[in-house]
C-alpha cells in the first residue's frame, strides 16, 4: 500500500500569543483532492503556508512520501519540498510569453516537450507566444496551472485559486483544473471558504474552525451528517426548532423527534435545511394527517416569497410561537403573502444537537 503523499501530524502555530493552527492532522493520497474549508481567519491559509515552507510551525511534523519535511527542529526550504503553489494572484511574469512562463525554472532536456504537453492539457497551445496581458482571466488561470505543474510537483497547494474568476467561467475552469491535476497524479490540498467549491472539487473535506479541524469526511457524508449545528449551518441556511428531551424523545409542535443517548432534561436544537421542509394546503383550518416519515404538520402564514428560478424561497411565520421558518419549494409555486399553509419536517433529514 502506498504511503500518503502528504501527511501532517499535530501541527501548531501561534502568532503573538494567539493559537492560529491548533493540533491539525490530515493525510492526502496521490491523486486525491482534499479541501480545507472554513470561514476567513480559521487558520486554513496559515496551514497551507506552513506546508509550503513559507511559515515555520511551532510543533508537529510534515512528511512528503514518508520523508520528513519539517518539524520543530528541522525545516527543508520551500524549493526542496516538491510542492507546487497556486494562489488568487496568478503572478505570471508580464515580460515573458505563455511558453516562457510555463518553462520558467525548468532545467535539463525536453523542456519544450513538457511545455507543449502541459499547454495542450490546459487548452492553451494557440497562445504559445502570447503575453499575459493578452489573455483573459480564465486563460491566465490555465497558464498558471501549467506553470505550477511543469516541475512535476508531488503536491499542489491551492489557496482560493478561482475567486478572481467570473461566476460563469468558474465552474468550467474548476472542472478542467481538476481533470488536469488528476491526470498528473498530483495530491491536491485546496483552501476555500466556499462550500459549493469544496463539494464540487474535493474527494475529502476537512472543515476548520478556530484553528482546529472539527470534521473530516467525503462531501456527501460531511453534508448529510454534520458534527454540530455550526457545521450544518456552514453548508446552507438552516431552520432551528427548540425542544427538551424526555425519555430519548423531544416533543415539538411538529410531533416527537428521537434524541438517543441525550440525557433527560437536556435542551436541544432540531436542525433542518429549507429544502427538506414539506408543505401542504390549508383545508378549512386543518392540515394533513400525521405520518411516521413527516411527523405532525404545523400551520404557518406566508411572510415573504421570492421566485429563484428553479425554486421559490418562502418564509413562514409559525402560528405556535411566531418564529420564522424558511422553505425552498421546487418548480414555480409562489404563494401569496398572508396565505396559510401547513409545514412538515422530514425525519430522515433533520439533525438533533444538544443546545450550547
Amino acid at each position: 500500500m502506498l504511503p500518503p503523499r502528504l501527511e501532517i501530524k499535530n501541527i501548531v502555530k501561534d502568532f503573538g500569543g494567539r493559537r492560529v493552527v491548533d493540533d491539525v492532522s490530515l493525510t492526502v493520497m496521490p491523486g486525491q483532492v482534499t479541501c480545507l474549508l472554513g470561514p476567513s481567519g480559521c487558520g486554513k491559509s496559515t496551514t497551507l503556508r506552513i506546508i509550503a515552507g513559507v511559515e515555520q510551525l511551532d510543533s508537529g511534523s510534515i512528511h512528503v512520501d514518508d520523508a520528513l519535511v519539517c518539524d520543530g527542529d528541522n525545516q527543508l526550504p520551500p524549493e526542496a519540498r516538491h510542492i507546487g503553489l497556486m494562489f488568487q494572484d496568478f503572478a505570471l511574469f508580464p515580460h515573458l510569453t505563455v511558453a516562457q512562463n510555463v518553462a520558467f525554472g525548468l532545467k535539463g532536456g525536453k523542456v519544450t516537450d513538457r511545455v507543449h504537453l502541459l499547454l495542450e492539457k490546459v487548452g492553451m497551445t494557440a497562445h504559445f507566444n502570447d503575453y499575459p496581458d493578452q489573455l483573459s482571466g480564465g486563460e491566465q488561470q490555465r497558464v498558471a496551472l501549467a506553470r505550477a505543474l511543469a516541475p512535476r510537483p508531488r503536491i499542489m497547494l491551492m489557496d482560493e485559486p478561482f475567486s478572481g474568476l467570473d461566476d460563469r467561467l468558474r465552474d468550467d475552469i474548476r472542472d478542467e483544473t481538476l481533470e488536469v491535476l488528476k491526470s498528473e497524479g498530483t495530491a491536491v490540498l485546496l483552501v476555500t471558504h466556499e462550500p459549493g467549491e469544496a463539494m464540487r472539487m474535493a474527494d475529502e473535506i476537512a472543515l476548520m474552525r478556530n484553528g482546529k479541524i472539527v470534521q473530516r469526511g467525503a462531501p456527501y457524508n460531511i453534508y448529510n451528517a454534520p458534527v454540530d449545528i455550526e457545521a450544518s449551518a456552514f453548508f446552507s441556511d438552516i431552520n432551528v426548532i427548540k425542544g427538551k428531551v424526555q425519555g430519548a424523545l423531544t416533543d415539538t409542535p411538529f410531533g416527537q423527534f428521537l434524541a438517543p443517548g441525550v440525557p433527560d432534561g437536556t435542551d436541544v436544537n432540531i436542525v433542518i435545511r429549507p429544502q427538506h421542509l414539506k408543505i401542504d394546503f390549508d383545508r378549512g383550518g386543518r392540515g394533513p394527517n400525521p405520518t411516521p416519515a413527516d411527523g405532525t404538520a404545523a400551520r404557518g402564514v406566508v411572510e415573504r416569497a421570492r421566485f429563484m428560478g428553479a425554486s421559490s424561497l418562502v418564509e413562514f411565520r409559525m402560528d405556535f410561537d411566531g418564529s420564522i421558518l424558511k422553505a425552498i419549494i421546487p418548480s414555480v409555486f409562489l404563494p401569496k403573502l398572508g396565505m396559510p399553509l401547513w409545514i412538515m419536517i422530514r425525519r430522515d433529514r433533520c439533525f438533533v444537537f444538544p443546545a450550547k
